[in-house]
């Protein structure tokens, strides 16, 4: 029955498809417009209410971020540096502790961060799984799915039956937000794009009839507006029916979607390579412009996912700074440039702002922190290629005539050193031109010129390019009243303010640059400020100004048949300083948020890092300022700006505390003999669902089997002393640098560990330990063993590796010549308490194992850990096993500015530490992740303002995990601020349980 509903389904969205019947592939770009709702698309780009719209978009994860205030604070940001889109994985295990129980309040409100995302402006596309990757534990999936026998990502009913549960009820939320309203008569959002898979790289029949069914169930549930599949690279699975292109693989979507991360590395030293050049996926591809370059030729070129930075690794150097830096400032320029000029209009850079995995959200291949070197950092600094991100997207919203470009022909360039793609548009004939190295990764530095049959005329522009970049340039484009015939310097924004022009043009600092505007008679030239020269060929009506990017030059330019023109000519540094929104200008500050016109009163809302000046350009009708809701004094400027007749301040500097009062409790209280285990689960021979093989005859002792899939699992297990128990042998799954520690009668036998490390770290383990001669007298022994999972492995390849085995596979005591006899052993388990019943369900499912400190509340900050003994940090030893520190703290963070505020592991240069421990980190209850001092890299952990409270009192609880061998213990924990600006918005706490008794089960 439940095939056959899905079928029906399926046969009516097939029938009744949503777009246009999908036509052959044309020679000349004339593919029919397809259309859904308020959304459609032909094969140049999405048409958004009727206009062509360029898609620059950048990814975020709500999840990675727990402090729900602040997903406003990222979006803001995000349209602040020139993002039109916003792209969010959803991930179905952060909701679902249980199957049939689902959350989406508090820090799993999706609701509510697609209406922030609405209210900051931004367009928004989905990916709602079921698989999403992500570097998330079990690739997304629920914990809960792992004991799912069928395959997974297939048409196996149980697996469909799962995801159904799941699409129902999230479906059910974007649809409401969709551009095109909701099925329900909801007003809607701005979703434009909606993606049902995620690199799904294998095509058998029952991943067709998988694709199939997650398309029917997406229409079903509501959604109007397009789907796709991310292809993992451009292989060309899942391109729309009627590609007909040879070598791709037909799927039940509207879009073809590919991700990529070309670009280089970072070495081992940390250090960015150049890498290869940026690729032709696109009009220039092999195959020419509509040959063999596309996947999809009626469709828009659409990366869902292209580099914005790359993830990092247990045990590496740490490279995210790295990562900042090789997809960073001039990597964007040359990457995401070649793409706009190869007809990819639809562009999500991952990530945008990475966050924290915290908790036990990471998969194997990373640690806590997922900065990934993103445009927007972990501490939510706007980073200098977000600057450039600004100036880029800057221009895309000033020339609405980028999207749907198509190739112009060649350009005459003097050298072969450069290489120049040139296209137009076909409704108004304006010009892009990208200017890189040939190849497009050189580094000279070469002055040259290019002529070009523009839509004004022939043209020789002189140019220089010093060194691995690329510009973007434009020509032939009608900019807020004024014809911009050519210009080698970049347009960063152009306006129109009381019917007169503004346009701000930039360039690499020392170099100079050329402008030509069109007029019908000669205008008036005014050089404010700078050193600007200019000339007018009258035969042409072209008014040529040259000039060297040095700082700030303003021209006024009045008559010739045009609006009055400020133009603004700036270096690249001075340039970044600018921002805008809607009909504002503003020079100065580190970031302006908004800009509200009420009346006479312009609002600007924004942050201060240092104190900085305040010029403005804004209607003259709005003579009132206000900054951050105070009114600010304003004079007359240079031109038609205004100023602030004092600099706004920037932040006070603040005192943290430090970190004493110490107090330390044993943890590993299952360790003892005596340790009351009545209550555990006992070890049986239930269904075995792992791709890990077992023993014959082994009963399953895998975790998940028992309902325990996040963090710390104890096992204890009780035999007779026999001579024959010499040794004992372990398999064990602990994902990337896992570990397992045995216990015989209360002391420690040894302790394992899985590696870490890249492409695929090694996530299970055997361990063989001499047992001590008291495992041989009479009587019970109790064997405990507690094992540190470090993560589910995702499900990439769709070959069901996350459901590899975590915990115990197998034990066995015996003798050293084993295993021809073993010895009976009855074991018991326990991890998280309630399992997927939570105990804490608003920190969720990613907040708690299965420590003895975690299971009845030490972790919390109202619990009364007056009895526990006082000491100080660093710690001089440890005890083997888990040992507990607690303190308490108040900050006194001005409420004015936004500090981002981290906790900090010993020697801070340094990745990775001689001694060897680890510690859970939890502030005021919430897990904000783990550090492993002989591994490394990260030493400094982000705590997000709402988790840390920033006007008060707060609680630090660590779980430090040791073999208690001679320093192997604790080192300095210390506060650090990593960012404080004078501004940001207003915060509250995450309310959550603060003593145990407030924890369910």
């Amino acid at each position: 029955m439940f095939r056959t509903s899905i079928a029906a389904l399926l046969a009516a969205a097939l029938a009744t498809p949503v777009a246009a019947q999908q036509a052959k592939p044309t020679a000349n770009f004339e593919a029919p417009v397809q259309t859904f709702g308020r959304v459609g698309f032909d094969e140049r780009s999405l048409i958004i209410d009727g206009k062509r719209t360029l898609i620059w978009g950048g990814e975020m994860h709500a999840f990675r971020l727990p402090s729900p205030d602040l997903w406003r604070d990222i979006l803001q940001k995000m349209k602040a540096t020139g993002y039109n889109t916003v792209a969010i994985y959803v991930y179905w295990g952060f909701h679902s502790p249980k199957q049939g129980v689902y959350d989406f309040s508090g820090i799993r409100d999706i609701d509510r961060l697609l209406e922030i995302a609405a209210e900051e402006g931004l367009y928004v596309i989905t990916r709602a799984g079921p698989y999403v990757n992500a570097e998330l534990s079990r690739g997304g999936y629920p914990g809960w799915l792992v004991n799912q026998r069928s395959r997974a990502r297939t048409d196996a009913p149980d697996y469909l039956e799962a995801s159904d549960e799941w699409l129902t009820r999230i479906n059910r939320i974007i649809a409401k937000h969709q551009i095109n309203g909701g099925p329900n008569g909801e007003k809607g959002g701005t979703v434009i794009l909606h993606q049902i898979e995620n690199e799904l790289a294998l095509t058998t029949p029952a991943q067709r009839r998988y694709m199939d069914h997650l398309y029917a169930k997406a229409r079903a549930d509501g959604i109007t507006i397009p789907i796709f599949h991310n292809d993992q690279g451009r292989n060309g699975y899942w391109v729309p029916e009627g590609s007909n292109v040879p070598l791709t693989v037909p799927g039940p979507v509207d879009l073809y979607a590919f991700d990529g991360y070309p670009g280089g590395t970072c070495t081992v030293q940390g250090e960015p390579t150049k890498g290869s050049p940026a690729p032709d996926w696109g009009y220039y591809g092999a195959g020419g412009a509509k040959g063999g370059a596309s996947a999809s030729p009626n469709t828009p070129g659409f990366a869902a996912e292209f580099g914005g930075g790359w993830f990092d690794y247990w045990g590496s150097n740490g490279g995210y700074e790295c990562n900042a830096i090789q997809r960073g400032r001039r990597y964007q320029r040359v990457f995401y440039g070649t793409n706009l000029a190869n007809g990819i209009s639809i562009q999500s850079f991952y990530m945008t702002f990475g966050g924290t995995s915290w908790g036990w959200m990471p998969a194997p291949v990373v640690f806590t922190s997922y900065d990934y070197g993103a445009a927007i950092s972990e501490t939510r600094e706007v980073r200098d290629k977000a600057l450039e991100m600004k100036q880029l997207g800057g221009l895309i919203a000033s020339v609405p005539d980028l999207a749907g470009m198509i190739p112009a022909g060649p350009v005459e360039i003097s050298t072969e050193k450069i290489q120049v793609y040139h296209n137009r548009s076909p409704e108004t004939d304006a010009r892009f031109l990208l200017v890189t190295q040939n190849p497009s990764n050189e580094n000279g530095d070469h002055r040259f010129t290019i002529t070009a049959n523009l839509p004004d005329g022939r043209y020789t522009m002189p140019m220089r390019l010093n060194g691995y970049d690329a510009k973007w340039l434009v020509a032939g484009v009608n900019l807020a009243g004024q014809r911009l015939v050519y210009s080698t310097s970049e347009l960063q924004h152009a306006m129109t303010l009381d019917d007169e022009s503004l346009l701000l043009l930039y360039g690499r600092a020392g170099e100079t640059g050329q402008t030509a505007l069109r007029y019908a008679s000669a205008p008036t030239v005014t050089v404010i400020e700078g050193n600007v020269t200019h000339r007018f060929d009258a035969a042409k009506g072209d008014l040529i100004l040259d000039y060297p990017h040095q700082e700030l030059a303003r021209v006024r330019i009045e008559g010739g048949g045009r609006p009055p023109l400020t133009l603004l000519l700036a270096d690249e540094p001075e340039a970044m300083r600018f921002w805008k929104d809607g009909e504002v200008l503003v020079r100065g500050p580190q970031l302006l948020r908004n800009a509200e016109i009420k009346g006479s009163t312009l609002a600007l809302t924004g942050d201060i890092a240092v104190a900085s000046p305040l010029e403005i350009w804004a209607p003259r009708g709005a003579n009132t300022v206000t900054w951050n809701g105070t009114r600010i004094a304003t004079t007359p400027g240079v031109g038609t700006s205004r100023v602030a007749a004092q600099p706004l301040a920037g932040p006070a500097e603040f005192a943290l505390p430090a970190l004493d009062n110490w107090r330390v409790h044993a943890g590993s209280p299952e360790a003892q003999p005596a340790f009351d285990d009545s209550e555990w689960q006992a070890i049986d021979r239930r269904a075995y669902a792992s791709i890990t093989a077992r023993p014959d005859g082994q009963p399953n002792m895998l975790m998940d089997a028992y309902g325990f899939h996040e963090g710390d699992v104890w096992y204890r297990g009780r035999f007779t002393g026999t001579p024959d128990a010499e040794r004992i042998r372990l398999y064990y799954g602990a994902g990337g640098s896992g570990l397992v520690q045995v216990f015989l009668d209360g002391k420690l036998v040894g302790e394992d560990e899985t590696p870490g490390g890249l492409p695929r770290p090694i996530t299970t383990g055997t361990a063989t330990f001499d047992l001590p001669p008291e495992a041989r007298t009479p009587g019970e022994h109790v064997i405990a063993i507690m094992v540190r999972n470090n993560g589910h492995n995702w499900d990439l390849d769709a070959d069901d590796f996350h459901k590899e085995a975590r915990g115990l596979v197998s034990v066995s005591v015996e003798e050293q010549a084993g295993p021809s006899y073993a010895i009976p052993i009855a074991w018991k388990i326990q991890g998280r308490r309630g399992g997927e019943d939570l105990a804490d369900p608003v920190r969720g499912i990613t907040n708690n194992g299965g420590l003895y400190g975690e299971r009845v509340g030490w972790h919390l900050p109202g619990f009364n850990d007056r009895s526990w003994q006082a000491t100080t940090i660093p710690a001089t030893s440890a005890q083997p096993g888990t040992t507990w520190y607690r303190t308490s703290f108040d900050l006194d963070v001005p409420k004015d500015q936004d500090a981002t505020i981290g906790i900090q592991f010993g020697d801070p240069t340094v990745p990775r530490s001689p001694v060897d421990y680890r510690a859970l980190i939890f502030v005021n209850g919430w897990n904000m992740g783990q550090f492993i001092a002989h591994v490394g890299p990260q030493r400094t952990f982000v705590v997000p303002e709402g988790i840390l409270n920033h006007e008060g009192r707060n609680t630090i609880a660590l779980a430090v995990t040791s073999d208690g061998q001679p320093g192997n213990a604790l080192e300095a924990v210390r506060l650090v601020t990593l960012r404080n600006v004078k501004g940001g918005i207003p915060v509250r706490m995450v309310d959550a349980p603060q003593n145990p008794s407030q924890l369910k089960n």
